[in-house]
């Protein structure tokens, strides 16, 4: 099975990161898209991060209906800070049926040449890039490449919490499930 990895905080996960694995799951080759929930980073200072198993919990109550994405705690489990090679190097080995891209935007490529052991992760793996507004890039020519034209959707996580810090209904930014949980333990407020 050909599985993507969407890698992120998922603080909190939205409709624009469903919207972009289900299209993945449409219209290429990958069967199924795992949305790797991202430890917090200690070097960061970021105390808006929810604790991990909250946004876990969110993801799965995202994907429950969902047959072809599913959530993902690999990297909760891996040493920090977390690389993507040690991330799809820990998955090839729990899952050696498996082959594994990893997913990210037009605006992370641009800095993928810095990303810890790059070259490995597009020889041993490759790379699924989907378009950000504001970073437009030319196909690169590597054979583990494939750029893809999913619709640009501008929702965003920092957005969602700040909206919800300020009493605003975010309903329709991301599935029920997910906002109902938000709301039933006073997140974000």
């Amino acid at each position: 099975m050909k599985i993507g990895i969407l890698g992120g905080s998922f603080n909190p996960i939205h409709t624009g990161h469903c919207i972009l694995a289900s299209y993945i799951c449409q219209n290429t080759e990958i069967d199924e898209v795992w949305l790797s929930v991202s430890p917090q980073n200690p070097f960061k200072a970021d105390l808006q991060i929810l604790q991990s198993s909250h946004r876990l919990k969110m993801v799965e109550l995202a994907t429950e209906d969902c047959q072809t994405i599913k959530p993902c705690s690999i990297e909760l489990e891996l040493p920090i800070p977390s690389y993507t090679i040690n991330t799809l190097r820990a998955l090839q080995e729990r899952y050696p049926n498996h082959k594994f891209k990893i997913i990210i935007g037009s605006d992370n490529w641009e800095r993928f040449g810095n990303w810890k052991c790059s070259t490995q992760i597009l020889d041993e793996f490759g790379v699924i890039i989907y378009p950000r507004y504001g970073y437009m890039i030319e196909k690169p020519k590597h054979p583990n490449v494939e750029m893809i034209d999913a619709p640009l959707i501008e929702i965003s996580s920092t957005y969602i919490r700040e909206s919800i810090k300020k009493g605003l209904d975010m309903n329709f930014f991301m599935p029920e499930k997910v906002y109902q949980y938000i709301k039933d333990h006073n997140l974000y407020k």
